[in-house]
């Protein structure tokens, strides 16, 4: 465990280094002369092979396909350990599919995960971590059936899946299909401890004017366990110790609402799972310019993504995730929105 925190640390000092001036830290302002470069992100073909190549050579991962897009894609599960005895770590990226950069960075830990080294091997004896990499694949590389021409600026991606519902908000009703297959193949199938439910959100969010790199949220809905509850916020501080300790961002509280239509409440309500919300800056499209953030931006962006899902697969397969400490939610301040903004979750 140790020796491969020591590798992890090494690895992000070099990226620190190598990262555009800027890169680090809370990022560089949205200045309007960035561009998303999106040849450099992984097209949904590129996806799927990336995770049938995981599966096929790591002995400690399985591939199942849970179901199908409203275009008919293919939607993953990676699962890395299977021992039912251990706790389970689920992590879901790209409801919106114009938040894309949680995928990379889950690609990325993928990528890391699926060598068969003693480190591996070791971590898959003691936790399973699943991936759903893209439960939005249509919304993704924009393949729908409405006009997007007063909702995206420059047609790379939508919010929503091919029929135009937010994904995000269909937790209770399960009208899509890429919902039904998640709630009836994985949230149903398999004993899920934790999720961290990503999301991105306007580019230029603050806490008293100053930028913010990401933000989180336990659930905040009523009826959830307590126990459940406190298990969120051992999550959260975890992952938010890994971002502020390595100088990687600055988060903050996310405002967010306690409707049960959305992941982070309705599935732990429904399912006993401490669920945390994690939002980070910018997004692939966006009718509002000024929420995308282009390819300066993307490289910390990233890197912030591996390294707190790192650090909750680490605290988790070694159980010190159940003395973190959660006191910090009650100074963690909210952040704002400035005008013009999109909102995530």
């Amino acid at each position: 465990m140790k020796k491969t925190l020591v590798t992890l640390l090494a690895v992000l000092m070099f990226l620190s280094m190598a990262l555009p001036a800027g890169a680090v830290g809370k990022g560089p302002n949205y200045n309007g002369n960035e561009t998303i470069n999106d040849s450099r992100l992984t097209s949904n073909e590129d996806l799927m092979a990336q995770v049938e190549r995981a599966a096929e050579r790591s002995d400690f991962m399985e591939l199942e396909i849970i179901g199908q897009s409203v275009k008919g894609r293919d939607l993953p599960l990676l699962k890395f350990g299977t021992n039912p005895d251990n706790p389970t770590i689920l992590f879901l990226t790209q409801q919106h599919g114009n938040e894309v950069l949680i995928t990379e960075g889950a690609l990325q830990v993928i990528r890391s995960l699926s060598n068969n080294r003693r480190q591996n091997a070791e971590l898959a004896e003691n936790v399973n971590v699943f991936f759903v990499p893209r439960i939005n694949p249509d919304g993704a590389i924009g393949d729908v059936d409405f006009d997007t021409s007063d909702y995206v600026a420059g047609g790379l991606a939508t919010r929503t899946n091919a029929n135009n519902v937010d994904l995000n908000r269909d937790h209770n009703e399960l009208t899509q299909p890429e919902n039904i297959a998640l709630h009836e193949n994985v949230l149903q199938a398999y004993d899920i401890d934790y999720l961290v439910d990503f999301h991105h959100q306007g580019a230029r969010s603050a806490i008293d004017g100053e930028l913010v790199s990401g933000s989180i949220l336990h659930p905040t809905n009523e009826g959830v366990d307590p126990a459940v509850a406190e298990m969120s916020k051992q999550l959260g501080s975890v992952m938010y110790d890994s971002v502020e300790d390595r100088g990687w961002g600055l988060l903050a509280k996310y405002p967010g609402g306690d409707a049960n239509t959305i992941a982070r409440n309705g599935l732990a309500f429904d399912y006993d799972i401490a669920t945390l919300l994690f939002e980070m800056r910018g997004m692939i499209d966006n009718v509002n310019e000024s929420a995308v953030l282009g390819q300066k931006s993307n490289g910390y962006l990233i890197q912030q993504a591996v390294v707190s899902m790192e650090a909750a697969i680490e605290a988790i397969a070694d159980r010190s995730i159940e003395d973190a400490d959660t006191s910090f939610w009650d100074t963690l301040e909210t952040q704002s929105f400035l005008p013009q903004e999109e909102e995530g979750e």
